[in-house]
C-alpha cells in the first residue's frame, strides 16, 4: 500500500466515525496536500462538496495525483463529484485563491508536514484559507524536529485542540485567531 495511503487513513477513519461530530453533509470542503486523494473521496462518500489540492512547489509544475473520475469514485455513490487542482503552498494565494471567493467550512489535511523546505509556506497556506466559521482537521505523525516545530507554529496561529491521538499520529481541530 502507498504510503501516503497509509498516512491518511487514520484522517479517514475518523471522519467515517465521527460523523456526528464533524458534519460534512452540504459543507465546503477544501483537502490540502491531496496525495492520491483518498480523504476527499471519503468526504465526497460522506456527501460532502470536496475541492482538493495536491500540493506542488511555486518552481515545479506537475500534474496533480488525484484522478476524479468515477471508477475512483465508486460511480453513482458520491452526491457531488470532488473537483481537483495543483496549489503551490505560500504563493501568491491571494491573487490565484482570493479569500472573498472561497469559502469553506472545513480543511482537511493528512500528512503535509514531512522533511521538506515550505512548513512556512504550508501554514501560510492553512490560514489563507481558515477564514471565520472554517474548521481545520489535520492529521500528522511526528516523524522529525521540524514536525514538532510546525506544530508550535500551527497553535500560535490557530486555537486548536487534539481530536485523536494515538502514538505519534495525532488529529488536530483549529479555527482562525481573528
Amino acid at each position: 500500500m502507498h504510503l501516503s495511503v497509509l498516512q491518511a487513513l487514520p484522517l479517514c477513519f475518523f471522519l467515517d466515525d465521527n460523523r456526528q461530530r464533524v458534519k460534512l453533509q452540504e459543507k465546503e470542503v477544501l483537502e490540502l496536500g491531496a496525495g492520491t486523494g483518498l480523504v476527499t473521496i471519503v468526504a465526497s462518500l460522506l456527501d460532502e462538496q470536496s475541492f482538493s489540492h495536491s500540493y506542488r512547489p511555486a518552481r515545479g509544475a506537475g500534474k496533480p495525483q488525484l484522478q476524479c473520475d468515477e471508477e475512483h469514485q465508486g460511480a453513482g455513490q458520491c452526491s457531488h463529484m470532488p473537483k481537483m487542482e495543483a496549489l503551490a503552498w505560500g504563493y501568491d494565494l491571494e491573487h490565484t485563491h482570493p479569500t472573498s471567493g472561497f469559502r469553506y467550512n472545513y480543511i482537511l489535511a493528512a500528512d503535509v508536514v514531512y522533511h521538506h523546505d515550505f512548513l512556512d509556506e504550508l501554514l501560510a497556506t492553512m490560514k489563507h484559507f481558515c477564514q471565520p466559521g472554517t474548521t481545520l482537521i489535520w492529521a500528522n505523525k511526528v516523524r522529525f524536529e521540524s514536525d514538532i516545530t510546525f506544530i508550535d507554529n500551527f497553535k500560535n496561529t490557530f486555537y486548536t485542540s487534539v481530536l485523536a491521538e494515538d502514538g505519534k499520529m495525532r488529529i488536530f481541530m483549529a479555527t482562525c485567531r481573528e
